[in-house]
């Protein structure tokens, strides 16, 4: 392919990865930028991550990058070279398995046909074969300034469409992550997924096998991007949130559902829009949003069986946690902080004395705040307390019910005691 077909620029290549290409050519080694880094610069995104593929076996990237480089991975085992902040991931061309004869294959797999173990060597032409989909099989060559294309992935950039490599029910077994990165490939750059591709309901149960560590990062990649809002329609679509989230998909797909998906829609739609702003973003609140309907559900179980409502919801927070995260894992620096959201919401309820200003000296109170705006646009709870929050902290000297004007929230004036013993303040645990 001439070079300029492509319209591939050196300055769209990050320093560290343009560093990894060079030091091992000069080491005498051929290396690619390779995968969703070409593609997206083929299709005019902004790349992420870059990724280098080479024919140096991960011992030999040691060696030619010393304590910058360090190996990872027992399944595929990889070198990550470090520039500073950025990590430059590097693979070693991998043979194809379904090029030679199959009784030849030494790659370790579990009975589901999922890759344990594929540490076997051999060609950039194998290599493009044995990755997931054809837009992913492209290889950028720094030296000849030119794409590599074993596998019609140009045809499919062209088209805007994304198509596997190989059949489906072994490609999905080897790897059932594959699936919900075909969604979110999809989603993020538009394109359309060939028929062929499309995630296999028969396959979908595969998913709940995959180690919840691994499933944790996935989902950030899939509702903590710009296209989450798109992503999670899909999900939906091909049945591929339930192995996710199957307490939550049990809430959404009953007849009184509906409230409960909009809420993780807007939770997902909010979380875009900062992304999109650059502003922060946390795991923790998409992940309240996420599991808030199973929690809800759960707790109000608890309370009609005579669990009264505070440890209702705290019995139903350890419930719905504790079963997720044999799914999905979810750090305690996430988990906890997601708790507090929740905990926090029986408390905007209280509005009298001064348990107002108390709750918005919380430093949890703005995330917690921002998850009562998504109950009431959910129908969840009214606008107007939503609203009496807004003014609360808009207006200092908005009054509190029961509470005089003026002042913060709960500020008014005190009654005069008449005597007697004070009755301690009811601020909940």
């Amino acid at each position: 392919m001439e070079p300029h077909e492509h319209g591939i620029v050196r300055d769209q290549i990050s320093a560290g990865a343009l560093q990894t290409l060079e030091g091992l050519q000069a080491a005498g080694y051929r290396a690619c930028l390779v995968g969703g880094a070409v593609r997206d610069l083929l299709l005019g995104v902004a790349p992420k991550d870059f990724d280098v593929a080479t024919d140096a076996e991960p011992e030999a990237v040691v060696e030619v990058f010393g304590r910058k480089a360090r190996l990872i991975g027992r399944r595929f085992r990889i070198a990550h070279v470090r520039f500073g902040r950025e990590i430059v991931e590097v693979s070693t061309f991998r043979a194809d398995p379904g090029a030679s004869d199959p009784g030849a294959d030494t790659r370790e797999l579990d009975d589901a046909g999922r890759v344990l173990r594929d540490n076997v060597f051999g060609s950039i032409a194998e290599d493009a074969r044995r990755r997931d989909f054809a837009i992913n099989g492209l290889y950028y060559d720094i030296s000849d300034d030119c794409v590599y294309d074993y596998v019609g992935g140009m045809a499919d950039v062209d088209a805007r469409r994304l198509r596997l490599i190989g059949d489906a029910d072994v490609r999905y077994r080897e790897d059932p992550v594959r699936m919900i990165r075909a969604v979110r490939i999809a989603a993020k750059l538009g394109l359309t997924i060939d028929e062929p591709a499309l995630p296999p309901r028969a396959l979908v149960p595969l998913l709940a096998d995959v180690p919840s560590a691994r499933m944790f990062d996935e989902v950030l990649k899939l509702l903590m991007n710009p296209a989450g809002p798109a992503v999670f329609r899909m999900l939906r679509e091909h049945g591929l949130f339930t192995p996710l989230f199957d307490q939550t998909a049990a809430v959404l797909d009953s007849p009184a559902g509906a409230a409960s998906e909009a809420l993780i829609e807007q939770a997902v739609a909010n979380t875009a829009a900062r992304i999109e702003a650059g502003r922060p973003v946390t795991p923790a609140f998409i992940f309240a949003a996420l599991l808030w309907p199973a929690v809800r559900e759960q707790a109000a179980e608890l309370e009609r069986g005579g669990t009264p409502p505070a440890p209702a919801l705290a019995s139903a927070q350890s419930q719905v946690v504790g079963h997720q995260i044999q799914r999905v894992a979810i750090p305690k620096r996430f988990s906890v902080p997601m708790r507090e959201i929740w905990q926090l919401q029986p408390r905007f309820h209280r509005r009298r004395g001064k348990q107002a200003s108390r709750l918005i000296a919380h430093p949890r109170f703005r995330a917690a705040y921002d998850f009562l705006l998504l109950r009431a646009g959910a129908g969840e709870v009214d606008d107007e307390l939503a609203q009496w929050w807004t003014d609360a902290q808009d207006h200092p000297s908005t009054p509190t019910p029961g509470s005089g004007a003026g002042g913060a929230p709960g500020a008014g004036r005190r009654r005069k005691r008449r005597g007697g013993r004070r009755r301690k303040s009811a601020e909940p645990a």
